[in-house]
């Protein structure tokens, strides 16, 4: 579903419309030439890349899509890139060794999928989708070294990833030197005047301002959004950690991964994904502090993010989740235990004991054969059963015992 349509435009910018802009945002460079395009009625190129690594887009993705939809709706023109080229090189950014290379085989088949996910925010008929396959593959070679040439490896060994790699004595491929490089020539391409991204992404970014310099182009401004936390509210959401919620994810699985995040992570959440103003949402906390009960407020939450990728189903998605929980004698406001592993994964026996749901391993073996251990409602018979780390999980034992399992 497409997000309501908004009444702003750009020859009116007001204060509200530049909180939602701006709001969330980690850091925008440099800010005095970021206000005076936004505040100018040019219509603004606004690009953010994304490489199909992985089949599903996940919330943690629509951060920036939210932002790309205040941009479309403002009436600038946003560009969806998909990165079917860089994504055979690999971003390096946040990582201490060389990824692995995919297919081009498996880059394509992802990049479809996205294309059909990410129209559930931005309108499809003002969206210019991209792929930078169109000018890489046509580069000719002395092309190639004059976009080479806008960089040193000096400053690309400044990155803090690569630092500590070239320190430690780790491998840094040259394919991987290339991907900031690449990233910028994007920006040439597209001529880009605001390029989004996530805070792992500002050496890229910064670099392609370098690069459109390099090349006699207006340099582009930036803003940098943080990488949303997990269900776990540690690590950032990853399908590789298991802590994500999938735009594909079924309405009633969606309101139920909601609803298991913490009350602190909540506001996190509200600033990051929801169209709520930040009034709104001053508001929300001023009712808790009056006594109202934090669930309700996270029923609002809830209900919004699965109505908009699933047309009208929030409320719906809400009474099943209420019913499910009222027809088990089961609390809808359950603690939260965090239990910390050294390994990718902890045994179902020794998470009931270690949480205290149960006594022992072997009392926790008997309820398991007895069938009584739930994990995210579905019955466990297998004592080998393991839970993986990153991952938030509703553990049942019986009708009355239960609670929010976070695994780190």
């Amino acid at each position: 579903m497409i997000p309501e349509k908004r009444t702003y435009n750009r020859q009116t910018m007001n204060k509200e419309n530049l909180e939602l802009l701006t709001r969330g945002a980690e850091e925008i460079i440099p800010e005095e030439s970021f206000l005076e395009q936004i505040k100018s009625n040019k219509k603004l190129r606004v690009k953010a890349g994304f490489d199909p690594t992985s089949p599903d887009l996940h919330l943690g993705h629509t951060v920036l899509l939210n932002k790309m939809k205040i941009f479309q709706d403002l009436g600038h023109q946003v560009i969806f890139l998909i990165g079917d080229f860089t994504g055979l090189v690999g971003d390096p950014s946040g990582v201490n060794e060389t990824r692995p290379v995919l297919t081009e085989e498996q880059l394509s088949q992802n990049a479809e999928t996205y294309k059909e996910q990410v129209f559930k925010i931005l309108d499809p008929d003002k969206t210019e989708i991209r792929f930078n396959s169109e000018w890489m593959q046509a580069v000719h070679p002395s092309e190639f070294i004059k976009m080479l040439s806008s960089y040193t490896v000096a400053r690309m060994l400044e990155r803090d990833d690569f630092s500590k790699r070239y320190k430690s004595q780790q491998s840094i491929s040259i394919h991987e030197f290339l991907y900031p490089i690449l990233q910028g020539f994007d920006s040439v391409k597209l001529d880009a005047d605001i390029e989004l991204g996530g805070t792992d992404q500002k050496f890229n970014l910064l670099l392609g301002r370098e690069v459109q310099k390099h090349y006699g182009q207006k340099q582009q401004s930036i803003l940098t959004v943080p990488l949303l936390e997990g269900l776990d509210g540690v690590k950032k959401m990853s399908k590789s950690l298991g802590n994500f919620i999938a735009l594909e994810d079924s309405p009633d699985d969606m309101f139920g991964k909601i609803m298991s995040i913490s009350d602190e992570l909540m506001w996190r959440y509200f600033s990051l994904l929801s169209f709520k103003t930040s009034d709104e949402i001053k508001d929300y906390k001023k009712e808790i502090k009056k006594g109202s009960n934090p669930r309700d407020i996270k029923f609002l939450l809830a209900e919004e993010i699965v109505d908009r990728f699933h047309e009208g189903l929030g409320l719906k998605s809400k009474e099943n989740f209420i019913n499910r929980f009222q027809k088990g004698n089961i609390s809808q406001h359950l603690e939260n235990i965090t239990l910390k592993i050294d390994k990718d994964e902890e045994l179902i026996t020794r998470v009931l004991k270690d949480s205290k749901l149960l006594n022992s391993t072997s009392e926790a073996m008997r309820m398991i054969k007895q069938g009584a251990v739930k994990v995210n409602e579905e019955k466990v018979l297998d004592n080998k059963f393991s839970i993986k780390k990153g991952t938030t999980n509703l553990v049942q034992v019986g009708k009355k015992k239960a609670a929010k399992i976070i695994i780190n």
